[in-house]
């Protein structure tokens, strides 16, 4: 079994090269904007940033905050009690926000009609910015926790 730091360091870096593909991802897609006569290129564009905006919210909840919560000994819990922390780390304004992130991911996970997933374009927009000062502040927690560490003797 992999130590709490050891695990947290690497979750970390998980996320950070994450944020970087998102963030690009999410600028492409605000530039493009929502409206119905999106390109093929341009839809390429939103699925990708669909898959990414999925992955990123699974990595910060799933991930980053169980490995946060095994390093700072608080016990496990479900998805909901991970978030409610993260509020409580102060890492997002309202619990409510990842809440809304994590039923999002839900329906683009398994969302299979085009349409229906195009639909959902415009609150992945919406959310995306919410998400990544939320993954940024949790990397930057994160970091301030690992330095902070006792010396060993």
């Amino acid at each position: 079994m992999t130590d709490p730091t050891t695990l947290l360091s690497e979750e970390i870096r998980l996320l950070d090269d994450a944020i970087n593909v998102f963030e690009w991802s999410m600028k492409r897609c605000n530039v493009i904007g929502i409206r119905d006569d999106l390109s093929m290129d341009e839809l390429t564009e939103f699925e990708a940033l669909t898959a990414r905006f999925s992955r990123l919210s699974d990595i910060l909840i799933q991930k980053v905050f169980r490995a946060m919560d095994d390093f700072e000994l608080i016990a496990p819990g479900s998805i909901r009690d991970r978030i409610n922390q993260g509020e409580k780390r102060g890492l997002i304004a309202e619990a409510e926000y990842l809440v809304k992130i994590r039923i999002l991911r839900n329906e683009i996970t398994h969302e299979y009609l085009p349409d229906a997933l195009r639909d959902l374009f415009g609150e992945v927009l919406k959310y995306s910015g919410i998400l990544l000062e939320c993954c940024k502040k949790t990397v930057e927690y994160s970091r301030t926790l690992l330095k902070n560490l006792p010396l060993e003797k």
